[in-house]
């Protein structure tokens, strides 16, 4: 195994730290304020101010951000290249410097756009998403519809030069700071539970829409509910063909399943736990003297290794433009059950001080992993609960039978 890049990717690397040292200063670098509760937990560098912006434009125009998409359409349009798009990474988590916005506008609907939009949805929706000056959240889930989407009965009917929108729909990240959210509806109630639903980019503004925080165990409110009452949106918001909203989705769900995955955050995760337990004392001794959790930091780090080097794998096959198949599909289950394992070790290991918030200094990690573990819990359901996940590898990876009720 050959884990080094050929000295034209090496060049490359030299050509990225030259852009981020001429246009990323150190005072910009010290300036970047920490991120903050899911975003933390994400890794991200989620600066959206002037400066951030003017950066990211620039990084764009030099095609190191948003590669994939056109340049006519706000993005750095680049041949692809999964190699330049890892050491772009790489460099820009190193010098602090404001990388792609990360969320579910950017990340999973832009590309969506770009692949199912109309010419004018492009134009009013993908650059602005891309440089983070609309927040969207996803309309997908609703009251027993979660993980069988396609149940969904969520309304819209066709009003002259509008849809009319009747329903619900529930943990919904972020929408109380959003102004957007594209949703799914159900358009055609006679048609099969797959060919009925549409594609809607809503304004969250409109008349009829209410939407109430849920408040989690976290002391957040990152999830809410969202009801709709007679919601008027413009015809020309429908993305893709009417009624074929569940083509439009999955190319969206592709992109959430790829965000939520990935073991560079579920290796900052494990580090923290290693520098808890160098930290904290079991009945006056060093937890690390203890055989028993020495063993599960061993589990767990095993586990780690073999989430990254089957993520080089992965990249390798990017890389000779093969197909990813079954390697790929099982990230999003291996790396959120593995992010849970991680932070309950570290609830272990801290006993009743893990019980303490954020920001407590009578605890090693300042609260940070009763955040972290509590969040976990919502990470293995979202994108997909684990059972779901589950049932997907087996039946479209490896060929397994469907479930007889289905």
């Amino acid at each position: 195994m050959d884990l080094s890049y050929s000295p034209e990717y090496e060049q490359f690397r030299v050509e990225v730290k030259q852009f981020l040292e001429e246009n990323w200063t150190d005072e910009d670098r010290n300036s970047s304020p920490p991120p903050d509760g899911q975003a933390a937990l994400m890794g991200a560098v989620v600066r959206t101010d002037d400066r951030a912006t003017e950066f990211r434009i620039k990084a764009i125009e030099r095609g190191y951000l948003y590669r994939h998409i056109p340049r006519a359409w706000g993005g750095g349009e680049q041949p692809y290249d999964p190699l330049k798009s890892v050491i772009i990474s790489q460099e820009f988590r190193v010098a602090k410097a404001p990388g792609e916005v990360v969320g579910q506008g950017p990340s999973m609907l832009a590309p969506t756009l770009v692949e199912h939009g109309t010419e004018a949805q492009k134009a009013q929706f993908v650059r602005a998403t891309l440089l983070g000056k609309i927040r969207w959240c996803q309309g997908y889930s609703e009251p027993g519809s979660g993980s069988d989407l396609a149940s969904l009965r969520t309304r819209a009917e066709l009003d002259g030069d509008f849809w009319v929108v009747n329903g619900q729909k529930i943990w919904t990240s972020n929408a109380v700071d959003s102004e957007w959210m594209f949703a799914l509806v159900r358009t055609e109630p006679e048609a099969s539970k797959h060919d009925g639903i549409s594609y809607l980019l809503i304004d969250m503004k409109t008349p009829g829409l209410d939407v109430r925080p849920l408040r989690q165990m976290t002391g957040e409110a990152d999830f809410n509910e969202v009801f709709f009452d007679n919601v008027r949106v413009p015809k020309g918001n429908l993305v893709g063909p009417r009624g074929k909203g569940w083509i439009v989705s999955r190319s969206t769900l592709k992109h959430e399943r790829a965000l939520i995955g990935g073991s560079f955050i579920t290796r900052q995760t494990f580090n923290g736990l290693t520098m808890v337990a160098q930290a904290a004392e079991l009945r006056g001794e060093p937890v690390m003297k203890n055989p028993v959790i020495r063993d599960r930091l061993v589990q767990l780090e095993t586990r780690l290794l073999a989430s990254e080097y089957n993520g080089h794998r992965l990249l390798t096959l990017q890389a000779r433009g093969e197909e990813q198949g079954l390697a790929a599909m099982v990230m999003k289950l291996f790396t959120t059950q593995l992010s849970y394992d991680i932070s309950k070790t570290a609830m272990d290991v801290l006993g009743d001080r893990g019980a303490l918030g954020r920001g407590d200094f009578n605890t090693p990690d300042m609260g940070m992993f009763s955040y972290s573990y509590m969040w976990s819990l919502g990470i293995l359901i979202a994108g997909g609960t684990a059972n779901i996940q589950r049932n997907i590898i087996a039946e479209r990876g490896l060929g397994m039978p469907r479930d007889a009720k289905k």
